[in-house]
């Protein structure tokens, strides 16, 4: 083996890439892994051997199978964060901005299921991301109430509205959406039907999407 096969070998070799960088890898293949088979039905063992290491390797950088599953939470919610900008829009651009969201997340299937199932299965018993997303709809909820008593002030929506029925509608139908587009990806446009849906529950239109498109995936 010539020098600069070495050097290439070892660059490409998990075991000795820089601790950040492994951590990274881990994490992809681990939001991969519970995208595809789900929390409860992946192992520890199974993210290991993807990314080349051992349990006990993949445990140097994560504390237990939950410590892996809260990174992966928490990347992605790193990740939609720093798209949404340092401030969420107000009034009936937020709600515009859910309509981007679902645009924005036809592009990306692997979130996307990702956050489908892991949703689905924290409603089990003992599951170790049930209190994340018993927090992150109650979250959501908030920030849609929110933006609805916004639209009321700005006189974007007229008064008398259940905001928190409404809300918690809009998510609902955000989130059942999801399912059905990873069922039939060609037959659902996700963007569409939460814009008709959000129309039809504040008797409002949308203002238009800002320009260029930054959304990052709220619901």
């Amino acid at each position: 083996m010539t020098r600069d096969r070495a050097a290439a070998g070892r660059e490409i070799d998990p075991r000795r890439r820089p601790k950040t960088e492994r951590r990274e890898e881990i994490l992809r293949i681990a939001m991969e892994t519970f995208a595809t088979r789900g929390y409860n039905n992946a192992s520890l063992a199974e993210v290991a051997a993807r990314v080349g290491l051992t349990q006990a390797g993949v445990l140097h950088h994560f504390p237990s199978k939950a410590g892996l599953l809260t990174g992966v939470l928490d990347l992605r919610d790193a990740t939609e964060i720093g798209e949404l900008g340092d401030e969420r829009p107000r009034g009936m651009a937020f709600l515009r901005h859910l309509v981007d969201t679902a645009k924005h997340n036809a592009a990306r299937e692997g979130i996307v299921r990702l956050y489908a199932v892991l949703s689905a299965e924290s409603v089990t018993d003992g599951h170790p991301a049930q209190n994340y997303f018993r927090t992150r709809y109650q979250g959501l909820r908030t920030m849609v109430v929110d933006a609805l008593h916004e639209a009321v002030e700005h006189g974007e929506v007229p008064t008398g509205l259940d905001h928190e029925t409404v809300a918690t509608a809009i998510i609902a139908t955000m989130d059942g959406l999801q399912v059905q587009w990873l069922l039939a990806p060609d037959s659902i446009d996700m963007a569409a039907a939460t814009e008709t849906t959000i129309r039809a529950l504040t008797h409002a239109d949308l203002p238009p999407s800002p320009e260029p498109f930054q959304a990052g995936r709220a619901g």
